[in-house]
């Protein structure tokens, strides 16, 4: 997913996905608070022309992506705009989302990210923004293909280790007893580990570690955990989404025990 260079300076990236659904439905998933944080990062949004989006990627507010919606066209098309979103002295990063609607009930959404710039000191890491996107996406569609509209929360678990890189995803998938899993193959954590249960939807290349899980237990949900080289280390995110009217209580229950889990094998991430 390259950058694309106008001769006016402008640059974009985009990436895409045809998911289930009317576009009235997946815009209720992609431009809505409770929507997005079904199949994303915890978001508030400000539905209307001149509204605040906010994205919480961690803990404290310097972990949260902050944007202006400079167009609201619901179920279509908005756009926000970010000043300084790679960090201070930085361009500012427009953002649109666009839906449309496919025949056979699906539709296409697109999101494009575009800046000004005269150099190219950023294109790298919004080709990996775009990378990022796809995976993103994977949950976007699953989401809507066996969730759609229900209550939802989510959690997330974060670990780090040394390289290289397949070491690291071992050492979290091994105990776990999930190494070796295959697509379309119904998984369970080991004893000892959390209980986690579901069928595997995508098993990544040994280059891009990642196991995106259907589950059954400990309530219907997703489950997404891959491997991150950053800073020297390889991190090790664990994002889990749970739906329906139990999903509050089953998520009350489960994440203390994973987080016990994942801070007595990992010493999470460490300052590069």
């Amino acid at each position: 997913m390259p950058v694309r260079k106008e001769a006016s300076g402008r640059r974009s990236v985009q990436a895409e996905v045809e998911v289930p659904g009317s576009p009235e439905e997946v815009w209720e998933a992609i431009a809505t608070g409770p929507g997005i944080s079904s199949w994303f990062v915890p978001s508030e949004v400000e539905e209307r022309e001149g509204g605040t989006t906010v994205s919480h990627f961690g803990p404290g507010s310097s972990m949260d992506a902050v944007a202006k919606i400079t167009t609201w066209d619901p179920p279509r098309r908005f756009a926000a705009e970010s000043p300084e979103a790679m960090g201070p002295g930085s361009a500012t990063v427009g953002t649109e989302w666009i839906v449309e609607a496919q025949s056979g009930g699906t539709c296409v959404v697109r999101v494009v990210h575009s800046w000004f710039a005269s150099t190219d000191d950023w294109d790298n890491q919004f080709e990996g923004h775009a990378h990022g996107w796809a995976a993103f996406f994977r949950i976007l569609r699953l989401y809507l293909s066996h969730f759609r509209g229900r209550p939802s929360v989510a959690f997330q678990l974060m670990g780090a280790a040394p390289g290289p890189h397949a070491a690291a995803w071992d050492a979290l998938v091994g105990p776990l007893g999930l190494a070796g899993a295959a697509e379309g193959q119904r998984v369970s954590t080991s004893a000892g580990a959390p209980p986690l249960a579901g069928v595997a939807e995508r098993v990544g290349p040994s280059e891009f570690p990642e196991l995106l899980l259907r589950l059954e237990e400990p309530a219907p949900g997703i489950a997404h955990l891959f491997a991150l080289p950053m800073g020297g280390q390889i991190f090790l995110p664990i994002r889990v989404y749970l739906y329906g009217d139990q999903a509050r209580d089953a998520a009350a229950r489960a994440e203390p025990s994973w987080q016990a889990w994942m801070a007595e094998r990992f010493p999470g991430p460490q300052a590069g």
